[in-house]
């Protein structure tokens, strides 16, 4: 009653809230009110009709506890193409949730008629949602050239062994946008067909279709070996497209290889390298977690002219995190910060080591770390401080009152060392 009050007076917020209350209380099996779903039916379509958007997605599951006897009357709003679109398109996203095969045609039709790409994509998403139900009219569509992108995506939501057969038969489709739908999908699989696809994509002319692909073969260092993925990822170091040669960088990452860390040293030291790939390559180095990664990084630092490098070397050295490599880690930082290299002397460059000892957790650094304290910059002095305090806050904290204590120190540091007691 309150329902259809509701209804008479437009007030399609109530109706739905009332609406909701009759199908998801304990009392929605009541044989009362399960023989008034039809009625509850028409009132939750005047919804749709007619509320705003937000009411419209408010009343969708209410559709669906009503169950099987709202598809008929939802594939006819479907069906009609003088009804507003959005009130079809919500038709569409509904039928998708029922998952039932009596939906299938309906949703095909659309995609095949239809001008309006939001309610194909919709359509195209609600046969997604059908699983293996769906899978031969979608494997039909991919005859058809307007029909084909959709019909890609649709396959790639449903996720299971049976849709690979039909996504490669477009792996090599003219249109690039459908070449790469069905990159994206298949890499999802591990399946022996799928691989050789990939590395043929490698060399697609279309940059999205080579990112896909060097996306994909990053998560198969398990084939590393056998497809020898290092050579083949390591010509996309050199691809035009920024993007893809970032992405190669992070797949030879992926790899744990030697092959992979001598690869990308030489292109972190090509000149013809972009700064961004330079970084990328840096992260890689250390994503690596071999020793070689972190002695080309070493060597890097040696090379390398840029002050930002300098600043990612030595902030990827601090994150090491595997037992064996951090004293190596620190090794390097405390060799760089004890060298005559140019960087020693900025102060991003002095706070950033500090800040890198201080994370790899090495004693070994607690020395060092106090001599940073005389240093003329105060943002030195408080990042060794601090990575003191994070290293090892007793120990230090002792050193630090014996240092307070000895008339024979450098005055700047025994400057430093009072900063830091006072701020410890």
């Amino acid at each position: 009653m309150q329902a259809q009050l509701a209804h008479d007076a437009a007030d399609w917020s109530s109706l739905i809230q009332y609406l909701q209350q009759l199908t998801q209380n304990a009392d929605s099996k009541n044989p009362e009110i399960w023989q008034k779903r039809e009625h509850m039916l028409e009132l939750a379509i005047e919804v749709l009709e007619n509320g705003d958007f937000q009411q419209r997605w408010e009343i969708t599951k209410v559709f669906t506890k009503l169950g099987n006897i709202a598809i008929a009357p939802l594939i006819a709003i479907l069906e009609d193409e003088d009804a507003e679109e959005e009130v079809r398109w919500y038709a569409a996203r509904i039928l998708g949730e029922f998952q039932q095969p009596d939906t299938i045609a309906s949703l095909v039709q659309l995609l095949k008629t239809s001008d309006n790409q939001e309610l194909k994509l919709m359509a195209a998403t609600a046969l997604g949602q059908m699983d293996t139900l769906a899978i031969a009219e979608l494997t039909e569509l991919l005859a058809e050239e307007n029909t084909r992108l959709l019909a890609v995506r649709s396959l790639a939501y449903i996720r299971r062994q049976e849709t690979i057969a039909p996504l490669l038969t477009v792996v090599e489709d003219p249109q690039p946008t459908v070449r790469l739908a069905a990159i994206e999908a298949l890499s999802s699989f591990h399946d022996e067909r799928i691989p050789p696809i990939l590395l043929k994509a490698l060399d697609d002319f279309a940059t999205p279709v080579r990112l896909a692909a060097v996306q994909a073969l990053a998560s198969r260092a398990d084939l590393c070996q056998t497809l020898d993925l290092v050579t083949q990822l390591q010509g996309k170091l050199f691809d035009l497209n920024e993007e893809v040669a970032c992405a190669a960088a992070i797949a030879l990452s992926r790899m744990g290889s030697e092959k992979a860390a001598d690869c990308l040293f030489s292109v972190l030291l090509s000149p013809y390298s972009s700064l961004k790939l330079q970084l990328e390559i840096i992260r890689a180095l250390s994503w690596l977690e071999t020793a070689t990664g972190l002695k080309y990084l070493q060597q890097a630092f040696a090379q390398l002219k840029l002050e930002r490098l300098w600043q990612e070397i030595v902030t990827v050295l601090g994150r090491v995190q595997k037992p064996d490599l951090t004293p190596i880690a620190t090794e390097i930082l405390l060799e760089i910060l004890q060298s005559q290299h140019p960087a020693t002397e900025l102060a991003n460059i002095k706070s950033a080591s500090a800040l890198a000892l201080g994370q790899l957790g090495n004693i070994q650094a607690i020395e060092p770390l106090i001599l940073l304290l005389a240093d003329p910059e105060p943002s030195v002095r408080l990042h060794a401080i601090a990575a003191l305090k994070n290293l090892a806050p007793e120990s230090a904290h002792q050193q630090l009152q014996q240092l307070a204590n000895d008339t024979a120190i450098k005055p700047d540091l025994q400057t430093g060392v009072a900063i830091a007691l006072a701020e410890w």
